[in-house]
């Protein structure tokens, strides 16, 4: 092509919906539309809010004077779908179906899929999902638990933590299919990933609620504090659910779920802040360390991102328990519209293979052997 590709990044939130366009790696614009309570109360579900936010996407190109005819493809952070290996997958109808019955559970994530369809459909082009959210290439052995039938998930910051990676290796001149990293999302939710050339083999579960507190999630928690808490007649199910996933973490122990407040509060001595402050990176390097076994001790480097790895404070004394293992590396911030992008653009210079989506199963768990007693 004689001409930069130009290409659209969709990124759909649960408040906003972020927008990007790049000439290559050049962006153009960006811009987070912003959708209040009131304008998505009348959607019952968030599939019904798709016309809505295909429409203020719409509007916000044309604000910017875009020719959507000059757009060579339409890009989005998927999600929706049955558990996928990583890559980036051409938007099919059948996926797109799939992302409307939220087949992994609702998300805004899934809209973004049907968006860039609808587009690339108007207009003759084409349409990708990026590493989206399902993404599982768990070793099998992670999988495993201690109650039969009950086994481990794949909910990691997929799009986040590969671009990250992916970017530290073209800075190292390394391929992410050769090196092992520990790559550790810090932000509103924590996943801490083994990647083995180039596959997330283990991590905590961003969605079950298992890994370090969070902002505002209560973390790993004994299963028998969980249970007299289900049963002690105080909490709804939801009541209960809210309290461990969306008030839980800083936001239980502070009413609020800003680590710069909490960090305000130790710098003026209040001695529970630095405990609680502490314990939230020690929880974090617990997590590293333990992603560091599941590669057993071939480490390339540590990778912290996310908008929590900004706070130099907590990435010191993360630093300090697990520098030992390996190289830390911070690369602040989240990069989802860019990773989009570069996803996009590896397949248009064929540099990776566009993958299909097929549903199919990436694991079947094993047929249990009978009892012994």
């Amino acid at each position: 092509m004689d001409r930069p590709y130009r290409i659209l990044a969709v990124n759909p939130g649960s408040t906003s919906t972020k927008i990007a366009l790049y000439e290559d790696e050049r962006e153009v614009f960006s811009q987070a539309i912003r959708h209040s309570a009131k304008e998505l109360a009348p959607f019952p579900t968030i599939q019904d809010q798709l016309e809505f936010r295909r429409e203020t996407v719409e509007a916000a190109l044309r604000d910017h004077g875009v020719n959507f005819e000059d757009i060579d493809v339409y890009v989005g952070r998927g999600g929706g779908l049955l558990p996928l290996e990583g890559g980036v997958y051409e938007v099919t109808d059948f996926l797109a179906e799939h992302a409307s019955r939220g087949m992994s559970g609702q998300h805004p994530a899934q809209l973004a899929s049907q968006i860039c369809l609808r587009f690339a459909k108007r207009y003759g082009k084409r349409a990708f999902v990026v590493n989206p959210p399902d993404v599982d290439e768990f070793d099998d052995v992670s999988r495993i638990t201690g109650v039969k039938g009950v086994y481990r998930e794949s909910h990691i910051h997929a799009l986040n933590q590969k671009e990250v990676a992916l970017r530290f290796c073209r800075e190292r001149g390394l391929r992410y299919e050769e090196v092992n990293l520990v790559v550790g999302h810090l932000g509103g939710g924590i996943s801490v990933t083994a990647h083995r050339r180039g596959r997330m083999v283990d991590s905590n579960d961003i969605i079950k609620g298992s890994g370090p507190m969070t902002p505002t999630r209560a973390g790993d928690l004994a299963y028998m504090s969980v249970l007299e808490m289900a049963f002690s007649g105080k909490y709804t199910k939801k009541e209960l659910q809210d309290k461990l996933n969306k008030n839980g973490g800083l936001m239980d122990h502070f009413g609020t779920a800003d680590i710069r407040e909490v960090y305000r509060l130790v710098k003026a001595g209040d001695p529970y802040a630095e405990l609680v402050y502490k314990a939230f990176a020690y929880q974090i390097a617990k997590y590293v360390g333990a992603m560091a076994v599941a590669l057993k001790g071939d480490v390339r480097a540590i990778l912290l991102t996310g908008g929590l790895a900004k706070e130099e404070a907590m990435m010191a004394i993360v630093k300090d328990y697990v520098g030992w293992i390996a190289e830390v590396v911070v690369m602040p911030g989240e990069f989802e519209l860019e990773a989009l992008v570069s996803g996009a653009l590896r397949v248009l210079r064929g540099v990776e293979k566009v993958k299909i989506y097929t549903g199919a199963p990436v694991w079947q768990p094993p047929e249990p052997s009978g009892s012994m007693i």
